[in-house]
């Protein structure tokens, strides 16, 4: 689904970043970032990693920052260590943004697992998807993305 070209909520309230130092939108201006909701016990988000996962390698020397926003569903889900636990069995390589308060959830004005938002090179959210599903349709969308 296409979205109406809107600003790109700051990332808000993050506990911890895994793989990455903490980033903002600001400093992600120039790139395409792909901000992935996901829980590591969601069936469905495990359906969708190994798409992220490849964008992520396809796409990432061409400018494509995929940044997976942990929100948890479940309390145990909250712990640093579990998620730590996820992301490395998952072989998950890209920036995790642990958010257990929704404080970016609740900026992206987000309700689902998963969710796609893909920002353009000038910090505007483009696209966004919900759920499995549309992968080429998503990719697509990455690539004129990049080639703008």
């Amino acid at each position: 689904m296409s979205a109406s070209a809107a600003p790109a909520p700051e990332f808000a309230g993050i506990d911890n970043w895994i793989n990455s130092a903490p980033l903002s939108m600001q400093q992600l201006r120039g790139k395409v970032v792909l901000v992935d909701f996901w829980t590591y016990d969601c069936i469905n988000c495990q359906h969708v990693l190994p798409y992220v996962k490849g964008w992520h390698q396809k796409y990432k020397d061409q400018g494509l920052v995929v940044v997976g926003v942990h929100t948890p569903e479940y309390g145990f889900e909250r712990n640093l260590n579990n998620l730590k636990t996820a992301v490395q069995r998952n072989g998950i390589t890209f920036p995790v943004a642990q958010d257990n308060r929704y404080a970016t959830w609740s900026a992206y004005n987000n309700q689902f697992w998963p969710a796609f938002y893909l920002v353009d090179k000038k910090g505007e959210v483009v696209y966004t998807h919900f759920g499995e599903g549309d992968y080429a349709q998503t990719e697509a969308t990455i690539r004129k993305l990049l080639a703008q």
